[in-house]
C-alpha cells in the first residue's frame, strides 16, 4: 500500500500536474497505478469494503442512506476512485479536465492514507486471510476477467494475475498447503499473461482448470487451520470450496432474522396457500394465477391485468420466482428487502390481489387443514395463527425454489461434456465481448455483486415504451423510491437463469424474443435506438457482435434453465 501511494505522488500525480501532460505517459502511470492496487485488493475489498469502494467504486452517482423506511433520507454521492480517473483520460483525454484529474488524484491519496492507517493499526487473524484470499479468487473470475473494473483500458488478464500474484505470494507461507497450490497458481497466473487479449480469452477453460482448483485448495488449507473461526450470514456459504458448488448459496442470507429461516414444514404450508384463491379479495387469483411453474414461474405476458377485470394493465412484467431468494431487494423498483415484505405488498395491491393479510389469518384459523399445518410448521396449537407467519410460510416456499442446477452448472463442476461448443463459446461472449456479466454476475447472473452478494445493483438501460418508436417508457423505475435524480428510469437486473421460459423480456414485456433483447444490447440500449437520456448507465456503444456470436449467447443463456 505505501508503494501505491508513493507511485501514484511521485509518477501520476506528477504526470498531471506537468503543464503539458503526455497522453501515452498518463495512460501508462494509470494502467501502473491500477495493477499496483490489485496487489491489495484481496485486504481491502474484504476489511474495508467501504475505503475499497473510494479507491475502486463504480463510476456513478451512489446512494447513501437508502433507508426504504424513509426514502427521504437518501441522497446522491459523486463517485470518486480509478474508475472515474479512467473516464478521465479514455479514450480520449481532454485537458479541460486537468482540474477534475488533479482532485480525483488527490481524494485517491487521502483515501490510501486511511486504508494504511487501517492496516497498521490491525491485526489480520490467519482465517480471515485464507477467507480473503479465497474470496478474491472468486472476485477475479466473477469481477476481473469481465472488465467490470475497467471498462475502457480492458487491462483486466494482466491486472488479474497481478491479484494472483499477490495470493501466490501470501498462501507462501502457509504450512500443510498441498505442493500442487504453488504449481497452479504459478499456471494460472502465466495463462492470464499469455492469453491477455479482451475478446479471445476462454474464460470457460480459466476458470475450470485454475480458478475452481485454486480455491478449492485454499478452501481446504482454512479448514485445516487450528482455533475459532466466525461464522458469517453470507448468501454465498463461507465454507463452499468453488462458486459453483451444489447448494453454495445459503436461502435464508436475506431474510428477516432465524426464526423466519426455511423449513420443509414451511414449505409445504406455503405451497397451499400460494395456490390459493382465499388469497386475493376477490376469491379469483391466487399466486399461481400468475406465477405458472411451466414457465419458470412466469405468466408469459408483456403485462398482467387488473384483478377486477377492469381490463387495465398493471404496471410492470411478471418477474420469475426460481431463485428469487438469492437477491438483496424485490421488485423492479427496489422496494422490498424481504420475501416477506413483497408478499405484504402484493396482497395488499389493489390491483394484483386486493387481500387482506387479516382476513387471510381469519381464513385459515377456521380451517381445520390448515390449522394443522400451520401447527407443523410454527408449532401454533397453543396460540393463534399470525400475519407473520402467513407470509413467512409463502416466504419458504419461494426460498424452496432455489435451483442452480442447470447444465451450466455441471459444466462448472466438472462435466465438460454438458455444454456444446456453441454455448461455451457463448459463455465466453457473455462474460467478455458481450459486457453481459459486467451487469448479470457470475454464477448467479442476476445483479447482486460477488462475490459478497450483499447488494442489488440497477442499471438505467433505456427501454422504449414500444417496439413500434423510440420512445422512452414513462416509469421512473428507483427513482420512484429514491428520488435522486441519477436514478430516473433505473430498474434491478434481473437474473437471465431460466431465461428461455421466462419471456417477454424488460420491465414492461417490451420484447418477445433474446434475439430482439440481443440486438436492443448489441445497438447501444436506448441510446442505440435514438432516445436521448443524459443518465443512461449501460454503455452507448454498439458491441459489434456478429449474428452468430449473438446466437452463440443466447445457446448460452438457454443452456441456464434449472433441471
Amino acid at each position: 500500500m505505501l508503494s501505491f501511494k508513493k507511485y501514484i505522488k511521485d509518477t501520476l500525480q506528477a504526470e498531471v500536474q506537468k503543464g503539458t501532460v503526455d497522453t501515452l505517459r498518463l495512460r501508462r502511470a494509470f494502467l501502473t497505478t491500477r495493477l499496483l492496487f490489485k496487489k491489495f485488493e484481496w485486504a481491502s475489498e474484504y476489511f474495508t469494503a467501504d475505503l475499497s469502494r473510494r479507491l475502486n467504486g463504480p463510476p456513478v452517482e451512489e446512494v447513501e442512506n437508502a433507508d426504504l423506511l424513509d426514502p427521504s433520507l437518501a441522497r446522491g454521492v459523486e463517485p470518486i476512485g480509478l474508475q472515474v480517473i479512467e473516464e478521465l483520460i479514455y479514450p480520449t483525454y481532454d485537458n479541460s479536465n486537468r482540474q477534475k484529474l488533479i482532485r480525483e488524484i488527490e481524494h485517491l491519496i487521502t483515501n490510501t492514507d486511511y486504508l494504511i492507517s487501517y492496516f497498521e493499526d490491525h491485526q489480520l487473524e490467519d482465517w480471515r486471510i485464507l477467507d480473503a484470499s479465497k474470496l478474491e479468487v472468486f472476485r477475479i473470475i466473477s469481477l476481473g476477467i469481465t472488465g467490470f473494473d475497467n471498462a475502457l483500458s480492458r487491462n483486466s488478464m494482466i491486472e488479474s494475475s497481478m491479484a494472483l500474484g499477490s495470493l501466490q505470494q501470501i498462501l507462501l507461507q502457509y504450512e500443510g498447503r498441498k505442493e500442487t497450490l504453488p504449481l497452479m497458481l504459478k499456471g494460472a497466473i502465466k495463462y492470464l499473461q499469455q492469453h491477455a487479449e479482451f475478446e479471445s480469452f476462454d474464460r470457460a477453460q480459466f476458470i475450470t482448470q485454475f480458478a475452481n482448483n485454486i480455491s478449492t485448495e485454499i478452501a481446504q488449507l482454512e479448514r485445516n487451520l487450528p482455533g475459532p473461526k466466525i461464522r458469517y450470514n453470507r448468501m454465498l456459504r463461507q465454507d463452499v470450496n468453488t462458486m459453483f458448488d451444489l447448494n453454495a448459496f445459503n436461502v435464508d442470507a436475506f431474510s428477516p432474522g432465524p426464526k423466519f429461516h426455511f423449513s420443509n414444514e414451511k414449505a409445504v404450508l406455503g405451497e397451499k396457500l400460494f395456490y390459493d384463491v382465499a388469497l386475493s379479495g376477490t376469491h379469483t387469483r391466487s399466486c399461481a394465477s400468475c406465477h405458472h411453474p411451466d414457465l419458470a414461474f412466469t405468466d408469459g405476458l408483456n403485462l398482467q391485468v387488473d384483478i377486477h377485470g377492469s381490463g387495465r394493465l398493471l404496471k410492470r412484467n411478471t418477474p420469475t420466482l426460481l431463485n428469487a431468494a438469492l437477491q438483496s431487494n424485490y421488485f423492479y423498483d427496489m422496494r422490498s428487502l424481504t420475501l416477506e415484505d413483497q408478499i405484504y405488498d402484493v396482497i395488499g395491491n389493489k390491483q394484483e390481489m386486493d387481500g387482506s393479510v387479516t382476513d387471510i389469518v381469519q381464513y385459515v384459523s377456521s380451517d381445520k387443514i390448515y390449522r394443522s399445518l400451520f401447527n407443523k410448521a410454527f408449532n401454533t396449537a397453543d396460540g393463534p395463527i399470525s400475519a407473520e407467519q402467513v407470509s413467512n410460510a409463502l416466504a419458504s416456499y419461494i426460498r424452496g425454489l432455489t435451483k442452480i442446477n442447470s447444465r451450466f452448472d455441471d459444466y462448472m463442476r466438472g462435466d465438460k461434456n454438458a455444454l456444446s461448443k456453441s454455448e461455451v463459446n457463448g459463455f465466453n461472449l457473455f462474460m467478455g465481448k458481450g459486457k453481459c456479466a459486467t451487469c448479470h454476475f457470475l454464477p448467479l447472473f442476476n445483479g447482486v455483486t460477488p462475490p459478497k452478494f450483499i447488494q442489488s445493483e440497477v442499471e438505467v438501460l433505456g427501454v422504449p415504451k414500444s417496439m413500434k418508436d423510440s420512445v422512452l417508457d414513462s416509469d421512473l423505475g428507483y427513482y420512484d423510491i429514491i428520488g435522486v435524480d441519477s436514478y430516473k428510469y433505473a430498474f434491478k437486473i434481473p437474473s437471465v437463469r431460466n431465461v428461455k421460459k421466462t419471456a417477454p423480456y424488460m420491465h414492461n414485456g417490451i420484447y418477445r424474443t433474446l434475439d430482439e433483447v440481443m440486438e436492443f444490447y448489441n445497438n447501444g440500449g436506448g441510446a442505440g435506438l435514438g432516445i436521448k437520456l443524459s443518465n443512461q448507465t449501460l454503455s452507448d456503444e454498439n458491441l459489434h457482435l456478429s449474428e452468430k456470436e449473438m446466437k452463440d449467447i443466447i445457446a448460452f443463456m438457454e443452456s441456464l434453465e434449472s433441471q
